[in-house]
């Protein structure tokens, strides 16, 4: 047995409302639920859920608790015919784009950070299927 798919993938922050305002109107995502203890939305056929670590680390919760304090990482497929496009989004939305990565595989990934200090990548498609290799 494998895997269809991954469905969901958490990051953490600690300002909910922060990571709200980021991941709708700098990266685009549709939000289609919001708690005390995290927000959530549609990405592709997945699901990006983003916990306020303090509330989802407790104890006794219905689902094993979890959560960290140090910053995650995210990848999101761009195409490469997108990139100046996305660039001018983030610039828009005040966000800094941190470094910008050419693939032996063909393409580029742009990288940035929310609010929460989370790695976030513009990823181009040709990664993982085009030979990479770890070292």
């Amino acid at each position: 047995m494998r895997p269809g798919g991954i469905f969901e993938t958490v990051l953490y922050a600690e300002d909910l409302d922060a990571a709200e305002r980021f991941y709708r109107d700098a990266v685009g995502l549709q939000v289609i639920g919001r708690g005390d203890q995290a927000v959530v939305f549609r990405c592709g056929d997945g699901v990006l859920l983003v916990f306020d670590p303090r509330k989802s680390r407790a104890a006794g919760r219905e689902v094993p608790s979890h959560g960290t304090s140090d910053a995650g990482h995210i990848a999101f497929t761009a195409k490469p015919k997108d990139l100046n496009a996305w660039r001018k989004q983030l610039h828009e939305a005040g966000v800094s784009i941190e470094q910008e990565m050419d693939w032996e595989e063909g393409g580029r990934s742009i990288y940035f950070r929310d609010p929460a200090g989370n790695v976030v990548e513009l990823a181009p498609p040709t990664l993982w299927g085009g030979g990479w290799k770890f070292k």
